[in-house]
């Protein structure tokens, strides 16, 4: 009887849960759909363009390959190159509000990079040296003060320019070997313990006053010793002493 029954009614026999496979496909697919809408990733990596550097609060704008999104993204502690407009970036992060550009793949203008960091930055090898070199210019500016420190310095140019408006040099010794020196100033003063100067030829020319004042002078020519004025005075408090084998006056 029972057998009867469930075969009597015509109809093809239905899996029980066809019906409920029936009602969820459609919120199956109004789920997919929402999930491709544009502005709902969750999450990944985006190829996008930069269409505005790092403003001042440090974020910058870019838009998606495709042309559909414009993102806020700020620039990740780890790419330290600074973005331009015109860039090809990666961005990612977990959500819209959260995204960091973490590279610059490729560069509008690849003829000048700038790496920027907002505080400190300090380049260290633990063993090895560090070298910076350059088929241009390489040039050091400070808003407060350049230090170097080390055990030994070599400087090696082919021509050196050096503006200073004050130095204050400190050392136990310097030499100095040079073809040619000049020296242009408006007043030298030098204090010394002892001068020593060896010369092959000496010529000074003074336009207006030369003094000197010693406790002791000896001036001794190998041949001839001139003195020659428009008025000459030579005068002593106790003695004055002429000695020559002939002496010519008038």
């Amino acid at each position: 009887m029972t057998m009867a029954s469930r075969t009597t009614s015509g109809a093809p026999a239905v899996p029980a849960d066809a019906g409920d496979e029936s009602e969820l496909a459609p919120l199956l697919r109004k789920a997919a759909a929402a999930k491709q809408q544009p502005g709902q990733q969750s999450g990944g990596i985006v190829m996008a363009t930069v269409t505005a550097a790092e403003a001042e609060d440090g974020f910058c704008e870019v838009t998606s390959m495709d042309g559909h999104r414009t993102l806020r993204c700020r620039r990740a502690a780890s790419c330290l190159l600074l973005p331009a407009p015109g860039d090809t970036v990666m961005v990612a992060g977990p959500h819209d509000e959260a995204l960091y550009l973490i590279a610059v793949v490729a560069q509008a203008d690849s003829s000048q990079a700038t790496l920027a960091v907002d505080g400190d930055l300090r380049l260290q090898s633990r063993q090895g040296g560090i070298a910076i070199q350059g088929a241009g210019a390489i040039e050091l500016q400070s808003d407060t003060a350049v230090a170097t420190r080390s055990p030994q310095w070599t400087l090696a140019a082919e021509r050196a320019q050096c503006t200073v408006s004050e130095l204050d040099y400190q050392g136990a010794e310097v030499r100095f070997s040079v073809l040619v020196s000049r020296f242009v100033g408006r007043a030298c003063e030098v204090v010394l313990d002892r001068l020593h100067l060896l010369t092959r030829s000496s010529f000074r020319i003074t336009e207006e006053v030369e003094q000197v004042r010693a406790g002791q002078i000896d001036m001794q020519a190998s041949r001839t010793l001139r003195l020659h004025a428009k008025n000459t005075l030579v005068t002593s408090r106790e003695l004055v002493k002429v000695d020559a084998e002939q002496i010519h006056m008038g």
